[in-house]
């Protein structure tokens, strides 16, 4: 019994450095796609308000032509 105890003792102190380092690498890998994924919601709305910006400015644009249109 000794000697199973002293090989599941070794054993385990063999795999906790490979289990910790694979932790911590999980750990950085989420907290990098998630940074990811955040950081394209937040520029695809960045995006999606400036087009509409620019639609915006545009249309205002072709109203102040069409109006000049009638006037002439």
């Amino acid at each position: 019994m000794a000697d199973f105890l002293k090989t599941a003792w070794d054993v385990l102190l063999a795999l906790t450095p490979p289990i910790l380092v694979g932790g911590i690498f999980w750990v950085v890998m989420r907290s990098i796609i998630r940074a990811d994924r955040t950081e394209r919601k937040v520029y695809a709305k960045i995006e999606a308000e400036e087009t509409a910006k620019f639609e915006a400015a545009k249309a205002v644009a072709a109203e102040g032509e069409a109006s000049i249109l009638k006037n002439k």
